[in-house]
């Protein structure tokens, strides 16, 4: 172990989303709702869906291997992969192990990790601290989620919301002064019962009567996490800025889990922050859950929004409730643009 802690930071982005296009328009036609009504409490225009065959894993690979490529970095050379999903392909194994499986990835170690929709700022954290102690040298970061396949299609409060969707990072050491300046991890255990899926594991196990009852499906209690996501927001995003030893005017960019669009707008003016500075996309792709963050990331590293030195801050909330968030300096790395 050296005698210093060693700088962790991003060393290349990646993302993918599903082809099938689900619009507002389209979903008038399924439940009672409008465009309108979406839009003005959400903001959210569309979402992608994936297709049959298609699972949270094979989303994770896809972004994986673009986050890669784009760090130019080898699937061998991997110590270690974090997937952050509330979506896995199946109770056991771990997704990551299926991803380790298909980016032939043979000297990874590979776990999931669950934290909600902020689950990839946890498992940011902890990649993070893994490099910090020179235990490891490259770590795949994934949040990747098929939520269309959790969500009761007949119930207009939740379906209208979640969207398919995968974003990966490559974490490496970077140079002093650069990549994660600060993290912070924060958990309500008395809000659980506000957003949870309460059947399928081992307190309430599958059978017939939770079948019947939907219990297998998503259940939001909608006002109540809103209320959440609205204070903690704001404190996570403010208290983390502080904690990175930054003034509020040194931010560059702030990357929110897209889940509304008047939480967003929020935590943006608490920051002090003009939209410009904001990553938006939830109109696109709906609420993607763990895999928000790092989707928005790869949309603004690739479309030039980011650029080396920049102070980016990432916040979340999630089930459990969970929130959190992690500020970095943006670095080119070993000489990624």
């Amino acid at each position: 172990m050296p005698s210093h802690l060693i700088q962790a930071g991003i060393l290349g982005v990646g993302s993918y989303v599903p082809e099938r296009l689900l619009t507002n328009k389209d979903l008038e036609k399924m439940v009672d709702t409008s465009d309108e009504w979406i839009t003005s409490r959400s903001g959210i225009r569309e979402r992608r869906i994936a297709e049959a065959g298609e699972s949270t894993s094979d989303l994770a690979f896809r972004a994986a291997g673009r986050a890669l490529e784009h760090a130019g970095v080898k699937a061998e050379e991997l110590d270690l992969i974090i997937l952050a999903t509330c979506s896995k392909d199946m109770i056991i194994p771990s997704g990551a192990c299926l991803v380790q499986n298909q980016l032939g990835a043979v000297n990874a170690g590979a776990f999931d990790m669950e934290a909600g929709c902020t689950g990839f700022v946890y498992a940011l954290t902890i990649a993070s601290q893994f490099i910090a102690t020179g235990a490891m040298k490259r770590v795949l970061v994934i949040g990747a989620e098929v939520l269309s396949k959790i969500i009761n299609w007949e119930d207009r409060t939740t379906c209208v919301l979640f969207g398919d969707g995968a974003g990966a990072v490559v974490l490496g050491p970077v140079a002093a002064g650069e990549g994660v300046l600060a993290s912070k991890l924060s958990a309500e255990g008395s809000g659980w019962p506000h957003l949870t899926i309460p059947a399928g594991g081992s307190k309430m196990p599958a059978n017939a009567e939770t079948l019947e009852q939907k219990l297998h499906y998503v259940h939001m209690a909608g006002k109540e996490v809103f209320r959440y996501a609205v204070r903690v927001m704001e404190e996570e995003a403010v208290q983390i800025v502080k904690k990175a030893g930054l003034d509020l005017s040194e931010i560059d960019l702030l990357i929110p889990h897209q889940a509304n669009l008047r939480i967003i707008e929020h935590a943006a003016k608490k920051l002090k922050l003009p939209m410009e500075k904001v990553v938006v996309n939830l109109d696109k792709y709906g609420n993607t859950s763990a895999a928000s963050i790092p989707m928005g990331l790869d949309e603004a590293v690739k479309s030039g929004r980011v650029k080396a030195g920049d102070n980016i801050v990432m916040v979340a909330f999630g089930a459990g409730l969970t929130s959190g968030a992690v500020v970095l300096k943006w670095s080119l790395g070993e000489g990624k643009e």
